[in-house]
């Protein structure tokens, strides 16, 4: 009896807080018909804003994933001076405001910023402009990668990676073909996290962008203005088009996620083999 009311809570509460407001969003969108939810669809201003995110959320999550693996590598693999200063540094974003975050790069780029000359000199527009939406996509889905591949370079240890030294393997070459096919699920995993985060941001981008309809607006920021202009269909039909993306997301996710739950039982396992042997 007890089990079934905390079970009836539990579905209540997920009721509640996920499949309520899933389910208006998706009435909303469809109220007047398929035809209106596609004409909503057909706009400029909304292919822009798709394209937008897609670009952003690309090109974050090609150089957290690079950038994540080298930085994961480095944290496993080696024992320098300030290793915790930089491990506690890659969290940063799990516990900086997203706002705070855009508005730090104001701070650094706009016209009284700290950076201000070289942007003059340059000519490279950062505040405001693409570079700088570049920059808070980067900094949000930053841990990602690092903190899913970690614990797999941990798991899998650097035996096969000395052996291939051994038989006179270059380095580049046991990143390829020894060490990233061990850590490939943790990556996978990494990058479908930081595509679901980078999808998904609207803080550091509203406050970075200035959100100018047709140049800097991204999915999200299109939506947060539809709503303030009274265009509630449009913004429900961008809704549910970010809400299925993210659904296949998650997909791929729970897939990604049972390969390196295994993946990570193999090591796990491996590891207590080579202890247990004389």
């Amino acid at each position: 009896m007890v089990s079934r009311l905390l079970i009836g809570a539990v579905l209540l509460y997920i009721g509640i807080l996920i499949v309520a407001p899933v389910g208006a969003i998706v009435h909303g969108a469809f109220s007047r018909g398929l035809g209106a939810f596609l004409a909503a669809l057909n706009q400029p201003d909304v292919f822009h804003a798709f394209q937008l995110t897609l670009i952003l959320s690309a090109a974050a999550v090609t150089l957290n994933t690079v950038f994540g693996v080298l930085i994961a590598w480095m944290l496993v693999r080696h024992r320098f001076r300030g290793r915790g200063l930089v491990n506690g540094l890659v969290d940063l974003p799990f516990v900086v405001s997203p706002v705070i975050a855009g508005y730090a790069i104001l701070l650094l780029f706009g016209r009284q910023g700290w950076f201000a000359p070289f942007v003059q000199v340059t000519g490279i527009r950062v505040a405001f402009a693409l570079p700088g939406m570049l920059l808070a996509t980067l900094f949000i889905s930053l841990p990602f990668v690092i903190r899913e591949v970690m614990p797999v370079l941990e798991s899998v240890g650097t035996e096969q990676e000395q052996m291939a030294h051994t038989l006179g393997a270059s380095g580049w070459q046991t990143f390829w073909r020894v060490t990233l096919p061990n850590i490939r699920w943790g990556v996978l995993y990494g990058i479908t996290l930081t595509l679901a985060r980078t999808l998904g941001e609207f803080g550091a981008v509203l406050v970075v962008s200035g959100a100018v309809s047709g140049l800097t607006e991204t999915a999200t920021l299109y939506i947060f203005r539809a709503m303030d202009e009274r265009q509630y269909l449009s913004a429900y039909a961008v809704s549910v088009v970010l809400g299925a993306i993210s659904f296949g997301i998650l997909m791929a996710m729970e897939g990604v996620k049972r390969r390196l739950a295994e993946e990570r039982r193999l090591g796990t396992d491996n590891r207590r083999r080579r202890m247990a042997l004389p």
